[in-house]
């Protein structure tokens, strides 16, 4: 099939830094797309139809599919595929009708500018984000190259890692990178300069944690003071089980039923790369405390369905795996997360009470899986002497579906 849509990445450095590919390319073009900035680095010569980025970008779709079959040009912003617009455009243009020529990514730019190795460096983007998707890179020692929205980013961050417990951790601004007002500047992030910062900027942070920081994991576990809550959360220990059980890996989805404050949901979506959550909550003082810890923790992200299930499940994306918290004995609850869930998904629920366990136990007769009773005990005080306290016991089952 013809290839009618050549996407071609482009620095600062303008029409001088394209390689002779992406002139030829942009030469032979009948209709160019791109940013403003971007159109403008093209000389008066080019001939084609220009076309700017339409507002707001999810309307991309509706600008470049009356141009099929056209000779059509996108520019982007350094790599088309490193958090740039191909992938948008792959979503409803095969890729067999596409040409990617790429040029260098900010993070390469950066990596090379501050000397970092680039695979020894976590890479991620707050631009058209949430600066919460920050949270869980922080790190001692960690260094981090990000993609920021503008100016406006810079404080943000920074304000971030003081919260943690990260305020001498160092930030190097690097501005339009590759052009000739390229500039750097570093500081602590507890002494954000007040300068005129460009909205073009990539950020290169290493993570510098001090005594009494907050250190929260990636994996499964953290402590329970780590989230807000009412007391009625999935404790550290058995919550630590239950993700394992779980089993996250990227791109999967998770129903929690019962969300609660939301501690599960979270810890899966920040366990692998682009795993999402939906949270099914009727309390309104738990979606409350949710929300809350979507910010601190990192996955603002999460889907949060406030209502009573099953009647909640109704219209939502088919899960990869379930989780249910609470309320498995009700009509529905079970049977219908069970209907939806994909085959061969794992399917995890803690009960704490005599009936959820008779429940549990008729499941496993009909379902298979496993059973299994978790106790834990946690050091307290008695008088002058400590002694072991037992928590209440957790009885998890555990199933998959079959294929």
């Amino acid at each position: 099939m013809n290839r009618w849509l050549t996407i071609i990445g482009m620095g600062e450095d303008g029409w001088e830094g394209l390689s002779p590919r992406a002139r030829m390319a942009i030469g032979s073009a009948e209709a160019i797309v791109g940013s403003t900035r971007l159109l403008g680095f093209l000389p008066d010569t080019v001939a084609a139809e220009r076309h700017e980025w339409p507002q707001p970008f999810s309307a991309v779709v509706d600008r470049i599919r009356p141009l099929a079959g056209r000779r059509t040009v996108v520019l982007a912003t350094g790599d088309p595929l490193n958090y740039g617009v191909a992938r948008k455009l792959m979503e409803f243009i095969p890729f067999a009708e596409i040409e990617i020529v790429p040029h260098f990514s900010a993070f390469s730019l950066a990596a090379a500018r501050v000397g970092w190795s680039l695979p020894d460096c976590d890479t991620l983007t707050l631009h058209g984000r949430d600066a919460a998707h920050l949270e869980p890179f922080i790190q001692p020692g960690v260094r981090l190259i990000v993609l920021t929205a503008d100016r406006t980013t810079i404080p943000e961050v920074a304000r971030r890692l003081v919260a943690r417990g990260f305020g001498k951790s160092a930030i190097t601004v690097l501005e339009n990178m590759g052009g000739e007002r390229e500039g750097q500047s570093s500081f602590v992030a507890d002494a954000v300069p007040p300068t005129h910062f460009s909205d073009l900027n990539t950020l290169a942070i290493h993570c510098v944690a001090s005594p009494g920081a907050r250190l929260f994991s990636r994996l499964a576990g953290l402590p329970d003071d780590a989230f807000v809550h009412d007391g009625q959360l999935t404790k550290r220990e058995v919550r630590a089980a239950t993700l394992a059980a779980l089993a996250p890996s990227p791109d999967r989805l998770l129903w929690d039923v019962g969300a609660g404050c939301g501690s599960i949901s979270i810890e899966w979506m920040r366990a692998a790369r682009g795993c999402q959550a939906i949270a099914f909550e009727h309390d309104a003082d738990r979606l409350g405390m949710i929300a809350a810890n979507c910010d601190a923790l990192g996955t603002p992200r999460l889907k949060v369905v406030a209502g009573d299930a099953p009647a909640t499940y109704l219209g939502q994306p088919t899960p990869d795996a379930v989780f249910i918290g609470g309320g498995i004995w009700l009509p529905g609850v079970f049977e219908q997360a069970w209907e939806a869930l994909k085959p061969g998904g794992p399917l995890v629920a803690n009960v704490v009470t005599i009936e959820g366990e008779l429940h549990l136990y008729d499941l496993h007769e009909k379902h298979g899986g496993d059973i299994v009773r978790m106790e834990v005990s946690s050091l307290t005080h008695v008088g002058r002497l400590r002694a072991l306290r037992p928590r209440m016991a957790v009885t998890q089952w555990r199933a998959q579906k079959s294929w």
